[in-house]
């Protein structure tokens, strides 16, 4: 477009000069006019090729946009795999760190539990407090249960195992004196006899101790030894004259003599 207006501004001089000056001939005119065509011809390849240039100039900086956006969303999802993943690790380290200390929770609460069934337990029997643990206690209370069942030579079998596996324990007194009233019910009466005579040497201030002195005067009674019988009620009234079995051994003797 620009060569064109310099060819039209050219003719347009070159017209309007007077035919006859003499500046120009006829060959020295189109001679410039050729140069100036040349130099216009000039002009527009190099115009077009520096718009060729910028074109694909143009045309690979958009190339090399469109490659670094392609990228960039390649990396954009790249980082949401990775995010979603880390979010799915996270998670899942959640429920790992939560299953672990419900694992702890559970684990210390069974430790408490087992070191609880460890600790001696305080009881009180017969007016005598002592230290027991959980098998001792769970296993006395068994027998004595049975004993209040009625099922006699099961109970006397119970406290005999008993006193085997806790010679030294608290109940032990408690123990022969629930044995002798099963062994006195089942009419083993020279065995009962003795386990009355054992709580009496292990605890003579036991409050069953005076009931534990008559059982055996009804023992021997049952036994037909009157004699022993009578002094055994003697003793008793003489060691525990305040005691409810003082009175009916008092009764007893009368009915003896």
């Amino acid at each position: 477009m620009k060569s064109g207006w310099v060819l039209v501004a050219l003719s347009s001089a070159l017209l309007s000069a007077p035919s006859h000056s003499a500046l120009f001939s006829d060959d020295e005119a189109r001679r410039a006019i050729l140069d100036m065509r040349q130099k216009v011809e000039a002009q527009r390849i190099e115009l077009q090729r520096k718009q060729e240039d910028d074109a694909k100039r143009l045309s690979d900086d958009n190339a090399q946009l469109r490659r670094s956006l392609i990228d960039l969303q390649n990396q954009i999802e790249t980082l949401r795999a990775e995010l979603a993943r880390i979010q799915g690790s996270q998670e899942q380290l959640t429920r790992n760190v939560s299953e672990v200390q419900r694992q702890q929770k559970d684990a210390a609460q069974g430790l408490e539990d087992r070191f609880r069934k460890l600790e001696p337990l305080k009881v009180t029997v017969d007016g005598r407090e002592f230290s027991v643990d959980q098998a001792e206690k769970r296993d006395f209370e068994a027998a004595l249960v049975i004993f209040r069942n009625g099922d006699f030579p099961s109970a006397s079998n119970a406290f005999g195992d008993f006193l085997k596996r806790y010679p030294q324990s608290g109940y032990a007194p408690a123990a022969h004196f629930w044995q002798g009233n099963s062994r006195y019910a089942t009419k083993d009466y020279k065995e009962a006899v003795q386990n009355f005579r054992s709580l009496i040497a292990l605890m003579p201030n036991s409050p069953r101790a005076p009931e534990a002195v008559l059982s055996i005067a009804n023992c021997q009674i049952e036994l037909k030894d009157m004699k022993a019988a009578r002094k055994t009620l003697e003793d008793l009234m003489q060691a525990y004259p305040q005691s409810e079995a003082a009175s009916a051994a008092k009764e007893r003797l009368s009915r003896l003599k």
